[in-house]
């Protein structure tokens, strides 16, 4: 296997890692921005659930079609054509923002373009890690994918919220910058031979073959026929989707915590600097056995470090607990981002990675959309701790109900990619 070292030596990795650094920042810092200023315009948390709900919806229509797509085209020209929409709809916030606005509804508008530019290009951006390198490093690529927007995570937050306090359409115009970036190192990615190579028995669609919903929905099927699939992104789903606590921080910030929109940003960035360390770990010593358990017991920790976040007013005791939870969160991402590629035929990837972005969407902007509506109901506070207790419920369930998943100690190696047929 090859040394993170070695990988970041290579151009192609560098250049796709650096482009999803810097959408990632991009993405991160518009966000942050976003919360504070709509939770600005009407003071309720309901409309932070909005803004996720406006974030996930195009996720969920365009998963198929996306997914097929990814399959289908050059997965760098379909990251491009996403791209390139949310560089657009970033400078239409800029113009919306500079001219004033007092509702939240032309906002709601440009995030769903926003939305839609990334559903498109998020199953092809998730599918290119194991194909730009040799079979045999994705346990190398994966991590350092995930420090990518590790890095985002940290640092984004912070600019969105220094620029939102400067200036707020400044904190859309560097996203715009941001995003212009990626796009040029687009054009520096090359594919692997042996990466893109299929086993010989693999089913491979023919060339000329139009798209069909058939052949889209496959991604449904092949996670359906796997119960470790199936039960890795179903977990994240559930879990997540009641632990959306980070889609309430523009609210504990101001009314609970005392901080402005620098603070917001450090409060996401706390969540970063977690992530970032715990997946330069996992790039030095990437994790090998308890895969299973590891997993649950993550996710677990995530939950509890959520109740910890919910029930203080401390900044220092909310920083630390968003570290913690992003720390877990990294773990058990990094287990489904190698685990879920790897026990996946590459021909139908494009499409399983599309549903299961759809679920990783529902777990973070649906489930924001969650939040904001028992934010809404119960207070900000309450919503958060409410979150968290359920995300120790789904755990528990989760173990029970998948066995397999429970069971797993390594990761497969990458011939061992089949599809089961009834």
């Amino acid at each position: 296997m090859p040394s993170a070292r070695d990988l970041l030596r290579d151009r192609s990795a560098t250049a796709f890692l650096a482009a999803v650094t810097l959408t990632t920042m991009a993405a991160l810092a518009q966000m942050t921005a976003l919360g504070f200023q709509v939770f600005e315009i009407t003071g309720r948390e309901f409309d932070l659930g909005l803004l996720g709900l406006a974030e996930f919806l195009p996720a969920l229509v365009l998963a198929v079609p996306a997914g097929a797509l990814a399959d289908r085209f050059d997965r760098r020209v379909m990251m491009a054509v996403g791209l390139s929409g949310e560089l657009l709809a970033s400078l239409a916030l800029v113009w919306l923002t500079r001219s004033g606005v007092d509702g939240i509804g032309p906002i709601l508008a440009i995030v769903l373009v926003f939305g839609t530019f990334r559903a498109l290009a998020a199953p092809a951006i998730r599918a290119l890690p194991v194909s730009i390198v040799a079979p045999e490093a994705l346990p190398r690529i994966v991590p350092l994918f995930a420090g990518s927007w590790q890095i985002g995570l940290i640092v984004g937050p912070v600019i969105g919220g220094f620029l939102y306090a400067t200036d707020p359409p400044l904190a859309y115009a560097g996203s715009a910058v941001l995003i212009g970036a990626a796009l040029c190192c687009i054009p520096l990615v090359r594919l692997h031979s042996r990466a893109t190579a299929r086993p010989d028995d693999a089913v491979a669609e023919p060339a000329d073959d139009r798209p069909s919903w058939r052949q889209a929905l496959d991604g449904l099927r092949v996670i359906r026929h796997n119960p470790i699939l199936a039960g890795t992104i179903s977990l994240d789903l559930f879990a997540v989707l009641f632990g959306g606590a980070v889609a309430l921080l523009p609210a504990i910030a101001t009314d609970r915590l005392g901080v402005d929109a620098a603070g917001l940003g450090w409060l996401r960035a706390a969540g970063g600097i977690g992530a970032a360390l715990t997946t330069l770990a996992l790039a030095a010593r990437p994790l090998r056995r308890h895969i299973g358990v590891t997993l649950l017991a993550c996710v677990a920790l995530f939950g509890a470090a959520t109740i910890v976040l919910g029930a203080t007013t401390s900044f220092a005791v909310a920083c630390v607990a968003l570290f913690v939870m992003s720390a877990a969160d990294s773990i058990s991402v990094f287990v489904r981002a190698t685990l879920v590629p790897l026990i996946t035929p590459d021909e139908y990837r494009g499409r399983v990675l599309a549903v299961e972005n759809v679920f990783i969407g529902a777990s973070n902007e649906l489930g924001a959309f969650e939040s904001g509506v028992t934010g809404q109901l119960l207070g900000a506070p309450l919503a958060i701790v409410f979150g968290g207790v359920a995300t120790l419920a789904v755990v528990g369930v989760w173990a029970a109900l998948f066995p397999a998943l429970r069971r797993i100690d390594g990761f497969p190696p990458p011939e061992s990619a089949t599809l089961r047929r009834e």
